[in-house]
């Protein structure tokens, strides 16, 4: 009787376990050009249905048998492509959110497993119709007779809830290599006959295929990844260091482990990784790299030469590793750790703005370099990079006159700021870039 009791006890508990509320314990949401992510951590797996209405346009999330424990005013954030975020309980067990959208969207929703920084989370990214991902940055390329702007793509790592890695005084990874980025976009749009392209703006998060995605369809001539390393290990590891791709094997062990960390970025940023790559286009991408590495490391090598006359640097040398990030058809790319977050003095240095500076200027000299010696045929830079050795006896005034420019435009060009020469240094001869330089 008694083991009766127990069974009939049990099988009315079980109705009561079996479908216990998963609670919604934060929400949060990102905006970039072209699309706005919104995030639901759970504290287990959730169904989800989502509903596209029109007459007005909004969207409809219903999450049933869930037990709301969080605000959703996080949702309501600037820039996104709904004016206003409600909810309510539909049916007592159903949490129904509604995005009242000031565009018409493409959505797209999916449930992501736990990783090392985030448990269970439901993510919903409502794409603007009229803007796909490749919008998300702008080149803006000007053209002449003389001809077109080199594209330099500048990439900000991480972004959105993806914050990088977190330096022992709370700096944010994400939040310094933009602040680089943006120092860099600003040295490589007042450049002649260059063009900057941001693939992150601001902050939030563009998946490790978006990048490279991006670049190939702005057509860029050079992407330059900015990152802030960071090791566990060793504290009191600092400098700067550079990676271009390797098909063949990492050329460390560091260099293999930095790689798998920033290859992990689609899995803490959240990418559905159900949706696969054409595995045409990443046949294509392993054949067309020899190439495209050779002229990687030639832009690493300088980039990494510029960065130890302002600091130290953490290898001498451009490491290689399979970064995905920098697996793109045909352009140069690198990755610039622009040093350790994990150190303390060198996360100061990082949050500081002459430091930033720094780290900007290095490569943009790296970057300037590169095209002096390899400027596509087809832009102005081909048709200008003219290279002086100086002679005893020579002056910027009597260069100048050489070559019929301005002593200013000389001065700008190779960030002369004194009359001083050295015999053997090499300038750079603006010639048709004086007219848009001066």
């Amino acid at each position: 009787m008694i083991g009766v009791r127990i069974l009939m006890g049990l099988c009315l508990l079980m109705p009561a376990l079996s479908f216990a509320a998963v609670q919604v314990q934060a929400a949060r949401a990102w905006s970039a050009p072209d699309s706005t992510r919104i995030v639901l951590d759970t504290d287990g797996p959730a169904e989800h249905r989502l509903t596209v209405l029109h007459d007005p346009d909004r969207v409809v999330v219903d999450v049933p048998n869930v037990d709301l424990k969080a605000s959703l005013d996080a949702l309501n954030v600037s820039g996104a492509v709904y004016d206003r975020v409600r909810s309510a309980m539909h049916d007592g067990q159903t949490l129904r959110i509604v995005f009242d959208l000031n565009t018409r969207v493409r959505p797209k929703s999916f449930f992501l497993k736990p990783n090392e920084r985030y448990g269970h989370r439901l993510v919903v990214d409502l794409f603007r119709e009229d803007a796909g991902e490749s919008s998300k940055g702008d080149a803006s390329v000007q053209k002449s007779s003389a001809g077109r702007d080199v594209i330099v793509a500048i990439d900000a790592g991480h972004g959105g809830e993806d914050s990088g890695a977190i330096g022992p005084g709370g700096t944010k990874e994400k939040d310094v290599v933009l602040a680089i980025a943006e120092r860099l976009r600003s040295k490589v749009e007042q450049e002649p006959g260059m063009k900057p392209l941001m693939i992150r703006g601001s902050d939030y998060f563009v998946s490790l295929n978006g990048r490279r995605r991006l670049a190939q369809q702005q057509r860029a001539d050079l992407f330059v990844s900015i990152h802030a390393d960071s090791t566990g290990r060793n504290p009191k590891a600092r400098g700067a260091s550079v990676y271009a791709l390797s098909t063949k094997g990492a050329s460390s062990e560091a260099a293999r482990v930095l790689a798998d960390s920033e290859n992990s970025t689609d899995l803490i940023g959240g990418v559905n990784l159900e949706d696969k790559d054409d595995v045409l286009t990443s046949v294509l991408l392993d054949l067309s790299q020899t190439g495209t590495i050779e002229a990687s490391l030639d832009l690493g090598n300088r980039v990494i030469n510029e960065l130890g006359k302002v600091g130290s640097v953490h290898k001498e040398r451009v490491e290689q590793a399979g970064f995905v990030v920098l697996k793109s058809l045909g352009i140069p790319s690198i990755l610039v750790e622009s040093g350790f977050i994990s150190n303390r003095t060198e996360e100061r240095k990082l949050r500081d703005t002459m430091y930033q500076e720094l780290i900007a200027n290095s490569v943009m000299r790296g970057v300037r370099s590169y095209f002096a010696d390899h400027a596509p045929p087809d832009t102005l830079l081909a048709s200008t990079n003219i290279q002086h050795v100086i002679q005893p006896g020579e002056t910027l005034a009597t260069i100048a006159q050489h070559y019929q420019v301005s002593i200013l435009a000389l001065r700008s060009l190779n960030e002369i700021t004194g009359d001083l020469l050295q015999v053997g240094q090499v300038l750079r001869i603006p010639r048709a870039l004086d007219a848009l330089a001066h």
